[in-house]
């Protein structure tokens, strides 16, 4: 058992490490912060409050931007698994308590589809420590703490950033705590509030209702998928009491953008036996084009099934100091080629049986 001081030592690690990890985070969101305030007050002038919030704004496209093919491939790979969960099942069925041939065969299932199950969690993890650096930067602003590079080396954008303000409320201001009464702070920080929970959720129903085949809706899984769609709509709720104005500016406008592009997604690129699927159906074929071949053609593009074959070494019947090499075909078979008396070459094949999973071995 560890002792308290090892467990000290070993967190005190952990938070160099993550300290080290965000000092790069620290410095491109103020960077990037800074550079968008330029641009923007140079055509606003430097008094405006907007001009710290549209560069807020822009920071949040300009991320959005950057992550659009990791949520393209996020959706892709959430699209694939939902279209592949009737061939889970019956593996599932198949084999029953043989986990481990169960195992194998899904991972051949996500190969031959062209499937990655941890492909829909990358764009969020990664967005992740972008808002966490964000939420420190502005969190710093609000404290008269400078953190980034840029936000150190310009301590007026710091106090600037720090009075700014939107109809009559600070950026770095809170719902929580109300120090002079309720004012404009708390009616800014309410409507963003709302803003938030009402996107976060339309954009879960909207996935559920429209994006998503029967038989994803039954069971376990789908029960608690329903309870998410409330469950982070009122997380929302009750953090967002406490984040300041400018944090829940970038947050507003990242949920916007999701809807946004998880509309344009859904609608050209549908989950088969969808509504959304069939509305896309009705469209292709107005327009003279065969959905099934755009379908089987996209299905083809997202597979990508890998044919590697092992060079089979032999030796050089020419040359005289060649030395015999074993080469093993397809890990089958395996041959030897080797000297005779008579100065010529001979090739000894054996075949090597086939690996078998465990469960076949036992019996």
């Amino acid at each position: 058992m560890m002792s308290p001081m090892v467990i000290l030592g070993l967190w005190d690690g952990i938070q160099s490490i993550g300290h080290a990890i965000m000092i790069p985070l620290y410095w491109a969101v103020s960077g990037l912060l800074v550079l968008f305030h330029n641009l923007w007050s140079s055509v606003l002038g430097q008094s405006s409050g907007w001009v710290w919030a549209l560069a807020i704004i822009f920071l949040t496209i300009f991320i959005r931007i950057l992550l659009i093919p990791l949520f393209v491939k996020q959706i892709n790979s959430s699209r694939s698994m939902q279209a592949i969960q009737p061939k889970m099942k019956a593996i599932q069925d198949k084999y029953g308590d043989d986990r481990e041939r169960a195992g194998q065969e899904m991972m051949n299932l996500y190969k031959e589809e062209g499937v990655n199950p941890s492909a829909s969690c990358l764009p969020l993890l990664l967005q992740m420590p972008i808002f966490l650096a964000l939420f420190r930067v502005l969190d710093g602003a609000s404290r008269g703490i400078a953190r980034g590079k840029f936000m150190v080396d310009n301590p007026d954008l710091v106090s600037s950033l720090q009075h700014t303000k939107i109809f009559g409320a600070e950026l770095a201001g809170r719902f929580l705590p109300i120090n002079n009464g309720f004012g404009a702070t708390q009616i800014v920080a309410l409507v963003l509030i709302i803003i938030l929970v009402v996107s976060l959720f339309y954009t879960q129903l909207q996935l559920m209702r429209k994006n998503m085949p029967p038989e994803s809706l039954t069971g376990p899984m789908a029960q608690q998928q329903k309870m998410m769609v409330y469950l982070f709509p009122l997380m929302y709720l009750f953090t967002g009491l406490s984040f300041p104005i400018g944090v829940m500016l970038y947050w507003s406008a990242s949920n916007i953008w999701t809807l946004g592009q998880q509309e344009i997604l859904i609608r050209n690129n549908p989950t088969p036996n969808t509504p959304a699927y069939i509305d896309w159906q009705e469209r292709m074929r107005a327009k003279g084009k065969d959905p099934d071949e755009i379908e089987r053609e996209r299905r083809e593009k997202r597979r990508r099934k890998k044919v590697t074959a092992t060079p089979v070494a032999v030796a050089d019947p020419a040359d005289p100091n060649s030395r015999p090499m074993v080469a093993r075909q397809g890990g089958v078979a395996r041959q030897t080629v080797r000297k005779t008396a008579d100065g010529g070459t001979q090739v000894v094949r054996r075949q090597q049986p086939a690996r078998q999973s465990r469960a076949k071995r036992k019996h």
